[in-house]
């Protein structure tokens, strides 16, 4: 008996870089393309247009969100990082989003409040050369070796 191969249904993450500091995503695109990572890569300004982005998406994927790893900011105008957070591990459409954090503030209390919302990891901006190359040079091998949920 003949074992029939799965086929590979595993489709390239969209990064989704949420942050209101253009020079912060200056910085982030031109060290992704640096980098060679070439997966889609979307902006939104604040949480709410993040959301509207994903809700968005799962719309195109007729219910289901596609694989998106979200780089996110916590200070924003708008929608801030936590209630961006808030927002999506509520919706059942997109509580699995695999978010990762990347901002200016270390206070604890941000930092406490981001993991509470069950974020694969939280960066601190504290410059934008090497460490935050190596940071998306994970980001890069972390979205070609795991499988995201679809």
């Amino acid at each position: 008996m003949e074992l029939a191969l799965k086929a590979n249904t595993t489709t390239e993450a969209t990064f989704l870089l949420i942050d209101d500091d253009l020079i912060s995503i200056m910085s982030m695109k031109r060290a992704l393309k640096k980098l060679k990572i070439v997966n889609k890569t979307l902006v939104a300004k604040d949480g709410q247009e993040a959301l509207d982005i994903l809700r968005q998406a799962v719309v195109a994927g007729a219910g289901k969100l596609p694989p998106f790893i979200v780089t996110l900011d916590i200070n924003m105008p708008r929608m801030n990082g936590i209630e961006f957070l808030e927002a999506i591990r509520a919706d059942p459409c997109l509580q699995r989003l695999v978010v990762f954090v990347f901002t200016t503030s270390d206070m604890p209390d941000d930092v406490q409040s981001a993991y509470s919302k069950n974020i694969a990891g939280y960066l601190v901006k504290d410059d934008l050369g090497d460490k935050l190359a190596d940071a998306l040079d994970m980001l890069g091998s972390y979205a070609r070796i795991v499988e995201l949920p679809v």
